[in-house]
């Protein structure tokens, strides 16, 4: 009976991250234990298994052969667990609400044009869904997911690419018909330019100029808060703006946007990915459910060879 009210399992954890952080102290602080806590834990699984796991000295710890074994094995029972953890996860029912930060063109091109088939697969979760080109911190605005264009910057956060796509610089013809189609990047400076208003916004366009990357200012005479409303100004003839194909393929094929100065396109490619917390235990299910869909059902690549 008293063997059955023992923690195994949190035992090997403890005697785990000792090993790992190779003290009790550090151990204790990692697990916000009390390092004679932690002391005792090792010495109580030490007398119970009857044989001496680590020699501690002032200086390092130190497993004994007995210790190696323990250890080694803790680690593939600790594994199992988690894994077993996982897979309970992953098959449970997704349900709940789940909040979604995405930005504006990707949520009205891709996003809410889905939602419908996807709450049709999983009835029980309740879709919340916020659009802004703005970066929002997850945990403050107590999002479960967020949708990123461009390179992540450095964070604890989880990411799955859910696609590429290529930007193009744009006008509408009546604009072009009104000012004349720049022939090369150094025309920009004569030209009115939709940008971008927010603070993470990069005031350079790229351009290849005789194979070597050129960056030319971009500073708008009209700016914009987000990629669809930038859009909206340069098909109304505001200016020439530079925009992720992925959200103006359908006004490029309509003839509402033309692509101008493709000829020095730079080739880059703009990620999409979903991002997510997914460092403090298995993801709920609704959270997996999502990323899995979006990750099958998004069709935002647009490699370059391809014309707009």
């Amino acid at each position: 009976m008293a063997r059955q009210e023992i923690n195994r399992s949190g035992e090997m954890e403890v005697f785990a991250r000792v090993v790992e952080e190779g003290g009790f102290t550090a151990a204790a602080k990692a697990l916000s234990m009390t390092p004679s806590a932690v002391s005792k834990l090792v010495a109580r699984l030490e007398a119970r298994l009857g044989s001496r796991l680590v020699v501690r000295s002032t200086r390092k710890l130190q497993l004994t052969a007995e210790g190696l074994t323990f250890h080694e094995r803790a680690l593939r029972v600790l594994a199992d667990l988690d894994e077993a953890e996982r897979s309970v996860a992953a098959c449970a029912v997704p349900k709940g609400r789940l909040r979604i930060n995405a930005n504006v063109a990707f949520g009205l091109h891709h996003l809410l044009p889905l939602l419908p088939k996807f709450t049709a697969l999983h009835p029980q979760v309740q879709v919340d869904v916020t659009l802004t080109d703005q970066v929002i911190d997850l945990l403050d605005e107590r999002a479960e997911l967020a949708i990123r264009g461009g390179p992540l910057r450095p964070s604890q956060l989880m990411a799955r690419k859910l696609g590429e796509s290529r930007a193009a610089v744009v006008a509408s013809p009546e604009y072009l018909a009104r000012r004349g189609t720049p022939q090369h990047p150094d025309e920009l400076a004569h030209h009115d330019l939709v940008t971008f208003n927010f603070a993470r916004h990069c005031d350079e366009w790229p351009f290849l100029i005789e194979g070597e990357r050129v960056h030319y200012p971009a500073h708008g005479r009209v700016l914009a808060g987000d990629g669809e409303s930038a859009a909206h100004l340069a098909k109304a003839g505001q200016g020439i703006t530079r925009l992720g194909v992925f959200h103006i393929a359908d006004d490029i094929a309509a003839g509402r946007l033309v692509p101008v100065l493709e000829a020095f396109h730079p080739g880059d490619l703009e990620t999409l990915s979903a991002v997510y917390v997914g460092h403090a235990g298995p993801l709920p299910a609704r959270v997996r459910a999502m990323i899995d869909f979006l990750a099958v059902e998004v069709d935002v690549d647009w490699p370059m060879g391809r014309e707009p």
